[in-house]
Formats: C-alpha cells, structure tokens, sequence
C-alpha cells in the first residue's frame, strides 16, 4: 500500500506540473492562469482533468487545422486558374482614411482585410424596420443566401423566416443556416428540424454533447449575418424572433435593438465570414463564386471578426486604439458593459484631454449579475468625467460606437469578456460622416430620455449594495 501511495502522489505531482506549466505557458490573462494553477495543484488528479476539459482552447486548435486545409486547397484552386491576387491588391485604395489613419492602420495590421470603398449603410431599428427588409432580401434572391443566427425563436417571426427560408431553397437558390447549437438545443431545435425537414441545409455550432462529452459549451457563435447572392448584408444585433419587436407593448420581455443593411463592396467580406464559419463546423470546402458589387455610396468599411479561433484581443484592440486617437468626441451604447482595463484608461485618457465621451447603457437589464458588476466599475469613470445615461425600459440591445463623427463600429459584439474572448463575433468598421451624423441624432434623443447617473449616486450606494456589486464584479471575467 506504501508503494501504491508514492507512486499515486508521484503521479499526481507529474500530472499537476504539466497542466500547470501548460496553463501558465498559453493562459494571457494572470487571474486566469493563477485560477488554473491552483485548481492543478490543490485538487490532485480532478483539477488536472478540470483544466484538460474546460481549460484547454480546442477551438483555436481545431479552426487552425480547417484553415490550413482551406489554404492548402485555396492555393491550389489559384494555382490552376493561374492567378495570385493578394490582399493589397484587392483594397486597392485603402490608404485613403481620410481624417482617421490611425484607425485604418490598427485594423490592417490585426484584420488582413482590406478597407473597401463605395458601401451604403441604412439602420434598422428593431425588428419593425429590419425583418421586413431582410425578409424582402430573401424572397428576392437568385443564387446563394447565407444566414447565421445566435437565436431562432419558435414564434410567428420565426415561422416566417423559416417559410422564406424554405420557398428560397425550393426555387434552387443555394441556402444554407448558422445556428448557434447552445441556442438551438435551448429552443429544442425547433428552427433546425424544421428548416432540415424541408430540405434547408443547416449547420448547428458547437452543440452540447453526452457522446463524446463536449468542454466546448462556453464558446459560442454570436454573430448575425444574412447575405443574398453576394449583393446585400445585413449585420447587427438583432436575432430572429417576436421579442425584437419593440412596439409590441403587451410583451413585457420586448427589446430595442439597432440592425444595418449593407450594400456594396463590404457584402463580400461579410459572407466569406459565413463561408469559414460553414467550413469549421462542417469541414466541406466548396467554394462559392464571388459575386461583383458596384459601388453603392461613399461608406470606407471593413469587416473585424473576433472569436478563441484567432486574436481574442482584436475588437477590444481596436476599440482601444480608435477611443485612444478621438478627438472630439467618443459615444458607446452597449447593453452589457464590462470593459478591459486597457479600453477603461482610453475613456479615462478621452475624457481628461477634455473629449465629450458618453456611455449609454440600459436601466434595467436582462441580466442583474452584469448590471451589478457594470456599476461596480462606473466611479472610475465619472470621476474622470465620463458622462454615463441609464436608458429606460424596454431592454436596450443596441451595439454601437461612434468616434468624431466620423467613425462607426457596429455588429454583434458587446463590450464585456463575454463577446471580447469567448464569443465568435461579427462586428462592421464604417468610415462615413453621413451615417455617423444620423445614428449620433439617434443617440441624442436616446439620451434626452435617459437618466444620467451621478458620483454621489454610485458612492452613495449602502454597503450591502456595494458588496453584492463588488461579488459580481469578481465573477465578471465569467459572465
């Protein structure tokens, strides 16, 4: 039995180095890697097997793997059509960044997506405007329509989108459907039984799973896209469903939300996105034919995705830098606000050089443990005179960033660690000062209806509140 301990605590030892050394080599977060560490260490033999389940990034492992086929099968389709176009050479005039270059040189570097003129952008607010129009997109397309959804709700909306969905595959347009498996098993796969019962293509992202049990269930697919034939996006942060009917009264969960049709250049980018999402999960690599976009308007844009499969750091990166080089003037509304340290001293930094920064946030929202933990964090802003607004109910969703007028940032990224590390996003860069003039009216009159919250309001808050909000702020790396 002596024998048998030594070597169990001998092994044990062994198994706690390694997973420690490997949490402490590839964790970039120091809370993170100590967390993991002392999981490895304390809990013999469990806290090893925790880590190896929940620790370990395999999306970035397995997505690497897919985009090397992808590449290798690429080059090869190149090779045989006799042509090599590189990535300069398709953005041809994206030096041109006007009063921002700061902003253009940020995202060359971290995207290797080229900023390409002639784009129009029309907002859509809440689903009033936006699932008529996207609705109206599908029934008119011809050849390829690709949609990728976190929710798919089982209502008359729902109901709605997958008839189009369906009449659009049965008159021979190439259709296929993202949805986040999470979100689909939570809604009982309604949406993806249905649409596969008729024929729709669908595609279930990281789905739960017993047989092999999956560790993958924190990571989830966030974006919103639908593209038809090549030639008109939509992106923002409306998913499909009756709740983002915002003038339905006599639904008190109905949410306010902010959604984009895109035309032009851009569209492209958008469903190359939609093309990689559908290899990762499926592995096939059919290539579909680029469609050629005229100019539409004078909007410079440029796609940024974000996601454990490349740079986690890239959206909170480039928000940094474009709140870093402002200089008028900095508006965020986001419904959940947990900022990183470094995006937290530029809003410090914007407003002690004396910029107007405004953060808009709900009320009241869907989720008390990151409201908490927000305002946990809201006296190092006002104290630095970053004016903060609680919008009224219903549920602000809207993501939306505006830099001097001038410079938009839209899609389906919030800003907390949620949707800056964990989630797959999609968000759209946009140089236009029309565009950046109407959505910053819109702000204006969300504000005049918005509270302004105070120093004395958040330092005023009794004790109690004060530690229920710090408890919630330690957990916020895992909200």
């Amino acid at each position: 039995m002596h024998i048998i301990d030594t070597v169990m605590a001998g092994l044990a030892l062994v198994v706690a180095v390694v997973s420690s050394l490997h949490a402490l080599f590839s964790k970039r977060d120091p809370k993170s890697a100590i967390g993991w560490i002392a999981v490895c260490v304390l809990i013999p033999f469990a806290g090893p097997f925790l880590y190896y389940l929940f620790g370990i990034n395999r999306v970035r492992t397995r997505a690497e793997k897919l985009q090397r086929r992808a590449d290798s099968q690429q080059e090869s389709e190149n090779t045989r059509a006799g042509r090599q176009t590189s990535c300069a050479e398709s953005g041809a005039g994206t030096k041109d960044t006007s009063d921002h270059p700061e902003f253009a040189r940020v995202s060359d570097i971290l995207t290797n997506r080229p900023l390409v003129g002639g784009n129009r952008i029309e907002a859509l607010h809440s689903g009033e405007e936006a699932y008529p129009a996207m609705l109206d997109a599908i029934d008119k397309a011809r050849r390829t329509l690709f949609l990728t959804t976190y929710i798919f709700e089982r209502n008359r909306t729902g109901k709605a989108f997958v008839d189009a969905l369906v009449r659009a595959a049965r008159r021979g347009v190439d259709v296929r459907v993202i949805i986040d498996g999470l979100s689909d098993l939570f809604h009982l796969r309604w949406a993806s039984r249905r649409l596969k019962k008729h024929g729709v293509p669908v595609a279930r992202f990281l789905p739960p799973q017993l047989i092999p049990p999956t560790a993958l269930i924190n990571l989830r697919n966030h974006r919103k896209i639908l593209v038809a034939d090549g030639e008109i996006g939509f992106t923002g942060g409306i998913n499909i469903g009756d709740s983002y009917l915002a003038e339905r009264h006599d639904n008190p969960r109905r949410v306010v939300d902010l959604h984009f049709r895109l035309k032009g250049p851009v569209v492209r980018q958008i469903e190359e996105v939609f093309i990689d999402d559908w290899r990762f999960i499926t592995g096939t690599y059919e290539s579909v034919a680029a469609a050629e976009s005229a100019p539409e308007g004078s909007a410079r844009c440029r796609v940024i995705t974000g996601g454990p499969n490349e740079d986690m750091d890239k959206l909170a990166l480039l928000l940094t830098a474009a709140v870093a080089a402002a200089r008028t003037s900095v508006v965020i509304m986001t419904p959940y606000f947990i900022p990183p340290r470094g995006l937290l001293a530029a809003l410090q930094a914007a407003a002690l050089r004396g910029l107007r920064v405004s953060i808009i946030l709900p009320g009241k929202g869907d989720s008390r443990v990151v409201h908490w933990a927000t305002r946990n964090l809201l006296w190092e802003l006002l104290e630095r005179g970053v004016q903060v607004y609680y919008q009224p109910p219903p549920f602000a969703h809207t993501k939306l960033v505006i830099v001097d007028d001038y410079y938009v940032h839209i899609g389906s990224a919030n800003i907390d660690p949620r949707s800056l590390r964990l989630n797959f996003e999609l968000n759209v860069e946009i140089f236009d000062k029309p565009l950046a003039a109407i959505l910053t009216r819109d702000v204006e009159a969300v504000i005049q209806k918005s509270r302004a919250v105070t120093l004395n309001e958040v330092d005023g808050r009794p004790f109690p509140v004060k530690l229920r909000d710090s408890l919630a702020w330690l957990l916020s790396p895992y909200l």
